[in-house]
């Protein structure tokens, strides 16, 4: 089955709203550590973080404390971390020891990722980042767009896996038509070219309960991880009860 690792960024960026604690007050919540452990306990098999340079929602001591709660949990459930390779996030990385470390491209005054790397990046810091991330026995991802080129790049840096930047294929699910199956496509090919390069294949970014469906096509599939479409989700649903609806897809 395709594992699941839900993003929780999302109740960091609640949290983070109310940075005064009044008597009584709400500052703290909701608690990043609890929703990972509602999302564990409905079945869940992995948690990702992006603790951003300006920390506006992951910061350091959610990365450590998350570490906390997962660690008796290491052979069933998956922590990992992305971001960019920005020196306090590789020691971070390193102190940690996260299952996998996702590398993604930060632009200044992104909302949100944006693009996969773009094959022209530093190739010398990100190899470095990936060496690092082995020596503490970490697998290492790199974000890409659906594409062959890129894909093949991240093959040349040493990385174990791919993670398909899926926002396109979201948006043109959303409308249907040949667009949608082109970007299907597109996802499919570069999974493929990703697997005879001997690289696993993960996706994320925009998916949900209603493109992950036939987003399933795609081959050799390892993970999703998704975190705003599940939490929007979870604000009627329930998280635990989205948790396991997001299951059920994957289960399918």
């Amino acid at each position: 089955m395709v594992r699941l690792s839900v993003n929780v960024n999302k109740f960091a960026t609640l949290r983070n709203s109310r940075t005064r604690q009044p008597p009584g007050g709400s500052a703290g919540r909701p608690s990043v550590v609890e929703a990972a452990r509602t999302c564990v306990a409905a079945g869940c098999p992995g948690i990702t973080v992006h603790p951003r340079a300006d920390a506006r929602h992951i910061t350091t001591a959610d990365v450590l404390e998350l570490a906390e709660l997962l660690a008796p949990l290491r052979d069933r459930v998956e922590y990992n971390i992305e971001g960019d390779p920005r020196p306090d996030l590789i020691a971070l990385v390193e102190r940690v020891r996260p299952h996998q470390f996702t590398l993604v491209p930060v632009a200044i005054g992104e909302i949100t990722s944006s693009a996969g790397w773009r094959p022209d990046a530093d190739r010398d810091a990100l190899r470095d980042a990936i060496a690092r991330a082995h020596a503490v026995g970490t697998r290492v991802s790199v974000f890409v767009d659906a594409a062959i080129a890129p894909v093949e790049w991240a093959a040349s840096l040493g990385a174990d896996r791919i993670e398909i930047f899926t926002e396109p294929y979201a948006h043109a699910a959303a409308h249907g038509g040949a667009a949608a199956s082109e970007a299907l496509q597109a996802c499919v090919a570069a999974a493929t070219r990703a697997h005879a390069l001997g690289l696993g294949v993960n996706a994320g970014h925009d998916l949900d309960l209603d493109n992950l469906p036939a987003f399933l096509a795609v081959p050799h599939l390892a993970e999703v991880s998704i975190g705003h479409a599940l939490v929007s989700d979870a604000l009627w649903r329930g998280l635990a009860a989205t948790v396991r609806a997001y299951l059920d897809v994957l289960a399918a």
